[in-house]
């Protein structure tokens, strides 16, 4: 054996060892240590929710012990730096939703990129957008609200459950595209938005399904659109907005599951390939479609398009308005 092939042999082996611990580690990966997955808002929302049903997975499957934490305030920003802080070992996730995307352009403390800082893992469900009209309008359609909106603005007012959302820029779209000028007036989440529209203080909403829906389906609110590509199954006597008069209009809330940036591509995947698992098993989508969700099935390569595309629309639509982070 010459001299190179020593040297050869020893660096080669020397490297084996160096990259074994690493190995054996990831290969570890979650036995006997807590995972956390922090949700960035108050438990019974649809945000927690869907952590929890991550959390529970993540421990039948994975025979790991996996905890929820709300991590509460900053309209998600607090939850959102735990996990911009910890370590990138899987052990600390993220089960947030849409405004995750869009933090940084809504609110100036939210001082990150969450394409260069977070590592995507799995997009979980998604929960199409609807229009709805409070009850007290003799209006039918979609076309006959815009043209009464034209004709008598001051008569209308446009509630947004809050700024950022993805309500908010699905109605700058709506003023966009249709060309209607009437009041927007800002609530402190979707329930005192739907009470006044329900109380007739306000005429026109657009919000995820899961919180209007029912109140359409009670006769409480007026459904006119629901802002898919084609009919949804959650709601399938709802017109899709297209087929109320508006070509390719589809907007929605989602949510997903993030880690660390530096988290091993092995763990984010094995994450993405179980919660893929889990949103195709027949009993997960009975529960999420009683729910009002949708859920969602895709590789990371393709959450990481759609979540770029997701800000290009945003930042777009903001820049339309002028719109300052708070």
């Amino acid at each position: 054996m010459n001299r190179r092939h020593l040297l050869t042999t020893a660096v080669t082996g020397s490297m084996g060892l160096l990259a074994a611990p690493a190995v054996r580690a990831q290969d570890s990966w979650p036995r006997g240590r807590t995972i956390r997955v922090i949700c960035p808002w108050p438990p019974g929302a649809a945000n927690d929710a869907m952590a929890r049903l991550t959390a529970a997975r993540l421990q039948e499957k994975l025979g790991a012990t996996a905890v929820v934490e709300n991590r509460t305030g900053g309209a998600g920003l607090i939850g959102t730096n735990a996990v911009l802080q910890a370590a990138p070992d899987g052990y600390t996730q993220l089960a947030s939703a849409f405004n995750t995307a869009v933090m940084p352009l809504v609110l100036r403390g939210a001082n990150f990129d969450p394409q260069r800082d977070l590592e995507v893992m799995a997009r979980t469900a998604a929960a199409p957008l609807v229009m709805v009209m409070s009850g007290q309008r003799p209006q039918r359609t979609l076309a006959e609200v815009i043209a009464a909106a034209k004709e008598k603005p001051r008569e209308w007012n446009f509630a947004l459950s809050s700024l950022g959302s993805a309500g908010h820029l699905a109605t700058i779209e709506f003023f966009r595209r249709t060309g209607i000028d009437i009041n927007m007036v800002t609530y402190r989440g979707t329930q005192p938005a739907l009470t006044d529209l329900m109380g007739g203080n306000a005429q026109l909403l657009i919000d995820p399904s899961f919180a209007l829906l029912p109140a359409a389906a009670d006769g409480r609110v007026r459904a006119l659109g629901i802002a898919t590509a084609e009919r949804s199954s959650l709601a399938p006597t709802v017109p899709t907005m297209a087929e109320a008069g508006l070509p390719g209009f589809q907007f929605q809330s989602w949510y997903g599951v993030w880690a660390p940036k530096g988290t091993p591509a092995e763990i984010n995947q094995r994450v993405n390939a179980l919660m893929q698992e889990t949103m195709r098993e027949p009993a997960i989508v009975d529960r999420l479609k009683g729910q009002i969700l949708e859920p969602v099935t895709e590789s990371i390569e393709e959450t990481r398009r759609f979540i770029a595309a997701e800000i290009s629309r945003a930042t777009e639509l903001l820049r339309s308005v002028n719109y300052q982070p708070e």
